[in-house]
């Protein structure tokens, strides 16, 4: 009977003792946002405003992702980006415009924003694709709406693969980084050519 009693209590204790182990730690991520403006004198008279990017449920959340094969998709446990991919990619967007000095000014859309110029999105892939070379791949389109006929203007798809330099998770997020931001820059110069070609206020 003691004997029996003296392996309950030490399964009971193993047990405790793994429940005080300690947890594997979530490790957070984020993309770099560009830092000084570039003043220029012949901003469009244009206050730009960007909507919310549209996304799969799971471009919502902070697990980054990855893709094995065609249909398979998974997201690792404790990798996490700061905030979700499309919240990413909307922050990154409305400083990439910013920072042009193409506008007199771009904000988010919210309930009591005044604009005429809309600039919506959506977010298909932003994952690591893994294969015989691991890359970031990112996938998404953008579309200028006019408010005050409402018309879409412009509309721009983006799909690209960024290697990345290794298998690390950090790598990968970089690779996703980069491709991220040559997918901006070439939506902001859409939108500038746009703007360009239609100048606001002249038929």
């Amino acid at each position: 009977m003691h004997r029996i009693a003296r392996l309950v209590l030490i399964s009971a204790l193993a047990l405790s003792l793994n429940g005080c182990a300690k947890s594997k730690p979530i490790h957070y991520y984020t993309v770099r946002l560009p830092v000084a403006p570039t003043l220029t004198t012949s901003a469009h008279p244009v206050s730009l405003l960007v909507g919310s990017i549209a996304g799969a449920e799971i471009y919502r959340d902070t697990p980054i992702v990855y893709r094995i094969g065609t249909n398979q998709i998974g997201a690792y446990q404790y990798s996490r980006w700061v905030e979700p991919p499309v919240e990413l990619v909307k922050n990154k967007l409305i400083r990439v415009l910013s920072t042009s000095g193409d506008y007199q000014s771009v904000t988010g859309l919210g309930s009591n924003s005044v604009g005429q110029f809309v600039v919506r999105g959506r977010l298909y892939e932003f994952a690591e694709v893994d294969g015989a070379n691991i890359t970031g791949l990112v996938s998404m389109e953008f579309e200028l709406f006019d408010r005050k006929s409402g018309k879409l203007l412009w509309t721009h798809f983006y799909s690209q693969s960024e290697p990345a330099q290794s298998k690390e998770i950090s790598a990968v997020v970089t690779a996703l980084d980069t491709n991220l931001d040559h997918g901006l820059k070439e939506v902001a110069a859409g939108l500038n050519q746009y703007f360009s070609a239609n100048p606001v206020g002249k038929s």
